[in-house]
């Protein structure tokens, strides 16, 4: 009764997620998606507690209220702005947890086959279904858990490397040590190798060196990519996680997390292709690090950047018919999404045509910008996507863009030896004129320089976005 109340409660947990992971695709749906994973989440839970839980409830419930304490406490003091390397630093404990998984599973067909050798019998649920399965079943046990150990080896250093490259703490610049791609080649060759072994006898000594080649090519492959191209191993990394949640699952015999572990996966690795198609990038480029990208010297960047002050912003917005606000990532920082949205408030009670423009990657994170702008309440009709508004550019009297760099770069179509050379821009240059909300004459996280803030029609409106916003809110009449 047990097993079949837990294979149903799976089961609706199971469509609650698909729900969830469904309804988070619109903004009007997100927050009913969210309930419905929270709800599927609860029932997995409960199920497992009363299922292959059972006789472990202290230690599950001191984990579960552990796990909720640190999750509290993050939810409470981690900003928005850092929402990206929250979530990167949280596929590294699901990689994690797979290595440990895999590891537990290893030790205990060796405690398995010496209980057999020996004559005794075995204790503990998961021991029980090993002493259960045959030598083909083994195998295939084995080949799981080494699949899973190896994926989470790499989800694991190559999200604690995204982490700190988002939050600072690790130069965003694409680095590779000497060798490149011929040493991630070698160590994924090597691991091949220590695999074989280790399924011949290798016993658990292979197992972990096979673990210490993944650790370094997950360092090594995020380490060569730059900081234009996080967003996307952010997306791929989740795909990473979810595979390594499959794995797990297959371990544990869990068809809950099979399941789950597909749903991340698949999901994830179809966000990346889709990131990638909206970058111009090859999806096999970026995660190798860059292989194959464009050579040569880039194109000077003439002309200077012209500032100016908030009255003169206030003056062309006041004259405009259509404005068009393009946010990134340096609206984040700020905070500024509260002022941005007042200023909308304002431009639209006075009758002009103002919207949104949001490319697939701008900010760290997919739907970043969505989410700032929805918390803001921002009205969901007036938020277009790239190819929803590229054409409307050149009949828009102003465009604002705040805290945006690479996506508005016209070196994307101009300089075939850019690193962002054949990547899908918003063409905002082509508008009558375009103010750039921006703390300085720095380049950008990613380290590229922009023609844009050099262009006739182009004005450099310097300062943190939300005290530049506060100052011409009262100026627009």
């Amino acid at each position: 009764m047990e097993n079949a109340f837990t294979i149903a409660a799976y089961v609706v947990a199971a469509v609650l997620f698909i729900l969830s992971l469904g309804g988070l695709s619109g903004q009007e749906s997100a927050k009913r998606a969210v309930w419905y994973g929270i709800a599927g989440m609860a029932i997995a839970v409960l199920a497992t507690l009363v299922g292959p839980g059972s006789g472990m409830w202290l230690l599950s419930l001191l984990l579960i209220a552990g796990g909720a304490a640190v999750g509290y406490q993050l939810a409470t003091k981690v900003e928005m702005t850092q929402m990206p390397e929250l979530v990167a630093i949280m596929h590294s404990l699901v990689g994690l947890a797979a290595v440990f998984v895999g590891f537990n599973a290893d030790f205990t067909i060796s405690m398995v086959d010496a209980a057999k050798a020996a004559g005794e019998a075995v204790e503990g649920t998961f021991a029980t279904l090993v002493a259960k399965k045959t030598s083909i079943e083994i195998t295939i046990l084995q080949i799981e858990l080494v699949l899973g150990v190896w994926i989470g080896a790499v989800t694991f250093t190559g999200s604690v490397i995204a982490y700190g490259k988002l939050a600072g703490k690790v130069d965003s610049a694409a680095k590779k040590l000497a060798g490149g791609h011929t040493l991630n080649a070698a160590a994924g060759a090597l691991s091949l190798i220590l695999a074989i072994w280790y399924f011949n006898g290798g016993g658990f000594f292979a197992l972990f060196l096979l673990t210490l080649c993944a650790l370094f090519i997950g360092y090594h492959l995020i380490m060569g990519i730059g900081g234009a191209d996080m967003p996307v191993v952010v997306s791929m990394l989740n795909s990473y996680s979810g595979w390594a949640a499959a794995a797990i699952g297959f371990s544990l015999g869990n068809d809950l997390l099979i399941v789950v572990g597909a749903l991340v996966g698949s999901s994830g690795a179809i966000l990346s292709y889709i990131m990638c198609k909206a970058m111009n990038r090859s999806f096999v480029s970026v995660i190798l690090g860059g292989f194959g990208g464009p050579a040569g010297e880039q194109m000077a960047v003439e002309g200077e950047q012209i500032a100016i002050e908030a009255e003169g912003v206030a003056a062309a917005l006041n004259e405009a018919d259509s404005v068009i606000i393009i946010p990134g990532y340096g609206m984040a920082v700020a905070q500024a999404q509260g002022a941005v949205s007042d200023l909308v408030k304002k431009l639209r009670a006075k009758g002009k045509n103002v919207r949104f423009a949001i490319h697939p990657v701008a900010g760290r994170l997919p739907g970043h910008m969505n989410v700032l702008l929805a918390e803001a309440k921002v009205p969901y009709d007036i938020v277009l996507e790239m190819d929803e508004i590229n054409d409307d550019f050149p009949d828009t009297d102003v465009v604002i863009v705040i805290g945006s760099n690479d996506i508005v770069n016209p070196a994307a179509q101009d300089d075939p030896n850019s690193p962002i050379a054949g990547m899908p821009v918003l063409e905002c240059w082509k508008a009558k004129q375009v103010f750039v909300s921006k703390r300085g004459q720095g380049t950008g996280y990613s380290g590229i320089e922009n023609p844009l803030f050099y262009k006739e029609n182009t004005r450099m409106f310097y300062g943190d976005a939300k005290q530049s916003l506060d100052k011409l809110l009262p100026m627009i009449d």
